[in-house]
């Protein structure tokens, strides 16, 4: 198979989709591999060192499009990539269609076969391709919510952790997943007083033998999200329905109870955002005010940091992009459920339920297309 890797150009994104050692395993398993020039320069891969890999390497973006069977990446492709689609393409990378009616519309006219990260889950319901970027956008967001609380960006002017004799920050976890996980470690780590707060009693009781007296965990409801928000200064949004949108926990209404300076950092802003007042920002513009509270929802977090965030994407992604490659997407979604469950369009039609749901679509099953 020919498999394609393009530089990304999202704002600010400087990860990419193969390593060369990637591209090593890809082509040692026969496979052809091109390389957009310099698409891996922003992680820290030279051009050399794909070529040595085996990868061939290809000025234009666009010509590595039309050449290849696969095309991996990292974001979801942008409006002036949507010309690029050909019918038959596997595109294997985040999608988050659930939150972008515009890419799902593009997508299904495009014919294209889109595999999503995200909504790629084990029988465990595990989300392996969506847990590493959890894992450091969890980490990410204390740093960044600590950093915004800084008055020069119109937070609150405190220090996290305090020093002896001065109050520590009310860090405030809205969902116990990993996201919320890691960002509870980070938070605790730096000894703010966390609060955090699930749906789940069981994932409750998990938080709570983890953590034990550093943290207080709450059931998750209207009540006690909009009680814990009045002495919050940081809030991190961490709340995830694979492949649907996210549901709006909080609320405009709870801003004017809020501290002046209060940070919101809305992790799932890639789904549509956890907060009403949310809306997508960029590195190079990531906070607005509202209501009082700095807001913080930058769509692609991990890209801040492309050398950590590559490495652990693509070893989780690489693994199923070999299945697909090996056996073409129809026979490996045949042989594997796990596969089957990361397509959200194949043939012009949506075969992921949530996002269906999301734009009120028709939903196919996708046995029924192959």
């Amino acid at each position: 198979m020919k498999i394609g890797c393009v530089k990304e150009i999202k704002n600010n994104e400087f990860r990419v989709g193969l390593t060369p050692d990637n591209v090593r395993d890809y082509v040692a398993a026969g496979h052809h591999v091109y390389m957009e020039r310099g698409a891996g320069v922003g992680s820290g891969f030279s051009d050399n060192e794909y070529v040595d890999a085996g990868a061939s390497l290809i000025d234009n973006a666009a010509d590595v499009w039309h050449l290849v069977d696969m095309m991996i990446k990292v974001k979801e492709p942008l409006p002036g990539e949507y010309g690029l689609f050909h019918e038959g393409l596997i595109l294997y990378t985040y999608l988050h269609l659930a939150a972008d009616k515009e890419q799902t519309d593009a997508l299904l006219a495009g014919k294209v076969k889109a595999v999503a990260y995200e909504t790629i889950q084990e029988a465990d319901r595990s989300l392996p391709c969506l847990a590493p970027m959890s894992q450091i956008a969890g980490r990410l967001s204390i740093q960044e919510g600590a950093k915004y609380l800084e008055k020069r960006f119109g937070g609150e002017g405190i220090l996290l952790a305090g020093v002896p004799g001065t109050p520590k920050a009310n860090v405030v976890i809205l969902g116990g997943g990993t996201v919320g996980m890691n960002a509870c470690k980070i938070a605790v780590g730096m000894g703010a007083n966390v609060t955090i707060l699930d749906i789940s009693l069981k994932r409750l009781e998990e938080l709570d033998n983890m953590f034990g007296a550093h943290i207080q965990t709450l059931v998750s409801n209207d009540s006690n999200v909009e009680r814990v928000l009045k002495d919050a200064d940081l809030v991190i949004g961490s709340v995830l329905i694979p492949g649907g949108s996210t549901p709006k926990l909080f609320k405009k209404k709870y801003l004017p109870e809020m501290k002046d300076g209060a940070v919101f950092v809305d992790v799932a802003i890639d789904q549509g955002g956890c907060g009403e007042s949310s809306h997508v920002t960029t590195h190079d513009d990531p906070v607005f005010i509202e209501g009082g509270v700095v807001h913080y929802c930058v769509g692609n977090m991990p890209g801040a940091v492309p050398r950590t965030s590559t490495i652990a994407l693509t070893n989780a992604t690489v693994r199923y992009g070999l299945e697909i490659a090996a056996a073409g997407l129809e026979e490996a979604c045949k042989k594997s459920e796990v596969i089957r469950s990361g397509v959200n369009t194949y043939g012009g039609k949506l075969t992921n339920k949530n996002v269906a749901l999301a734009h009120n679509y028709e939903y196919t099953d996708l046995l029924e297309l192959i």
